[in-house]
């Protein structure tokens, strides 16, 4: 596997299957985890800012952060969940260049995370955010989403996947 050093010692067996799992691989330079947390990265820094922004505006700067469980922890915690939700995508937009019908899969995974955000976004503006919930929590959840499908297609055809994921005929 190209990028990936080979040493003169065999790698655990969990060691392989974790690391064959977690890196999807494509021709060229497309690696799922690399890509991925480099999205990862990118969206929560938007969404960051976002909140930011939201809060300075409404006159209660980083009040988000610290209904959340403080400024340290609730960074720290929504970059480690951008991440993994990079990592995701990204996975799933390379299984689609091979498995075109997994693109629905991606865009129906999409949409179901976004209504759990409005969910979240219900439930945190009873419990101390107030109507500020909404342009915060689901207004970051879709400039996050803007972001993360703009990143994405710079290097991915998905507008192709997705179209391209009903076209396979069927076999009998």
């Amino acid at each position: 596997m190209k990028g990936l050093a080979r040493s003169t010692h065999s790698a655990p067996p969990a060691f392989s299957r974790l690391r064959s799992a977690v890196a999807v691989r494509l021709s060229g330079n497309h690696d799922s985890v690399r890509e991925g947390t480099a999205l990862g990265i990118i969206v929560a820094t938007g969404i960051w800012v976002w909140l930011a922004m939201v809060d300075a505006v409404a006159g209660q700067p980083f009040h988000t952060f610290t209904v959340l469980g403080g400024i340290t922890a609730f960074t720290i915690v929504h970059y480690l969940l951008n991440i993994a939700y990079g990592v995701a995508i990204v996975s799933a937009v390379h299984g689609a260049a091979r498995e075109p019908s997994l693109a629905i899969a991606v865009v129906f995974g999409v949409v179901t995370l976004e209504i759990a955000f409005a969910m979240l976004t219900v439930l945190l503006s009873h419990l101390g955010l107030g109507t500020l919930a909404w342009l915060g929590i689901f207004g970051g959840s879709l400039v996050g989403m803007a972001i993360a499908i703009f990143v994405v297609s710079r290097r991915h055809p998905l507008a192709a996947q997705v179209r391209d994921a009903d076209g396979k005929p069927e076999t009998s």
